[in-house]
């Protein structure tokens, strides 16, 4: 479903188209893509509201994490404020090295995502965070149904980690078992931690979670390029996907060639732009543990930053 919310406002720069009437009009309103995690939503309405006081007319636009590269090049999105290294970096780099997305800044923020446990968990299975002591200690993860083989959780199948893929080229005792959402992931967290039950689940950063549970990623052999793309790579000369994410993963801002050729101005304010973990940890926690709506949460974040709203506008 496409999700559009939209700002009107009048700019006060010739250089700078004024504002259209409100419709979803990709000629002259500033598309900012929204993606399905909370810190996104959240952070995505904030620069919408900068743009919008800034004397923009924008568009939220609901869109897919993958193709929405394709839809940079093909006039359809102007914005996408969180490009996380590891799942997006290749399907964005791509576009990049076309021309027709634009590397426009790099946030503070070091991302990671991949398979975590909470710390006492650790006590449970002596020689963790190595993923070799995880597949040794699977049977601990198990289930009445499957006692033998280890579960680790994970998130929808439409967020295609390649767990799978791990599992089979390392050859792990492990089963992938996909939850239908990242809160139903985490009332799982919650509940083996209240239990001290042992749990393995993809996990990121930045994340609310890590402000609220002491754990670690498990470490498996070290990403690069090849990994995902060139079986011949790593110790399974078979398969793809022998190797962890990266895990001091970038955090970028693309933005579409045109932006900066019509709105020059907007371009400019959006450099200014730097999330940091702390910043997207907080906002994704007024969502997913403040029940607030995106919009709300964004309101209640900018309402309690001021110095840093002010820093990004100059």
């Amino acid at each position: 479903m496409l999700l559009v919310l939209l700002f009107a406002a009048c700019s006060g720069d010739d250089s700078d188209p004024v504002a259209a009437p409100l419709d979803l009009d990709s000629e002259t309103h500033i598309q900012i893509a929204v993606h399905n995690w909370s810190s996104q939503r959240v952070s995505a309405e904030v620069i919408g509201t900068i743009l919008q006081t800034a004397g923009y007319t924008v568009d939220l636009v609901q869109a897919d994490t993958r193709a929405v590269y394709q839809s940079m090049c093909d006039g359809e999105i102007d914005i996408v404020h969180e490009v996380w290294e590891g799942p997006f970096g290749l399907a964005f780099e791509e576009q990049v090295d076309k021309g027709c997305v634009l590397d426009w800044a790099t946030h503070s923020a070091v991302t990671r995502e991949d398979w975590w446990y909470p710390s006492y968990v650790g006590e449970l299975c002596p020689g963790l965070p190595d993923w070799n002591a995880l597949d040794e200690c699977a049977v601990l993860f198990g289930s009445q149904e499957n006692p033998s083989r280890g579960r680790f959780l994970t998130g929808p199948l439409n967020w295609l980690k390649g767990d799978e893929q791990r599992v089979a080229a390392l050859q792990m005792n492990f089963d992938v078992i996909h939850m239908e959402s990242a809160g139903a992931l985490f009332e799982e967290l919650e509940s083996a931690v209240a239990n001290r039950t042992p749990i393995v689940l993809f996990n990121w950063t930045p994340s609310y979670i890590e402000f609220i549970h002491d754990g670690s990623f498990v470490e498996f052999p070290s990403f690069e390029e090849e990994c995902p793309i060139d079986p011949s790579w790593g110790d399974n000369s078979a398969l793809t996907h022998d190797c962890g994410n990266p895990s001091n993963g970038y955090l970028k801002m693309a933005i579409s060639q045109r932006l900066p050729e019509r709105w020059p101005l907007a371009a400019d304010l959006i450099a200014r732009i730097d999330l940091t973990n702390e910043m997207l940890a907080s906002m994704a926690a007024l969502v997913d543990v403040g029940g607030l709506e995106p919009a709300e949460a964004a309101a209640t974040w900018m309402a309690a930053n001021p110095a840093i709203i002010a820093l990004w506008t100059g």
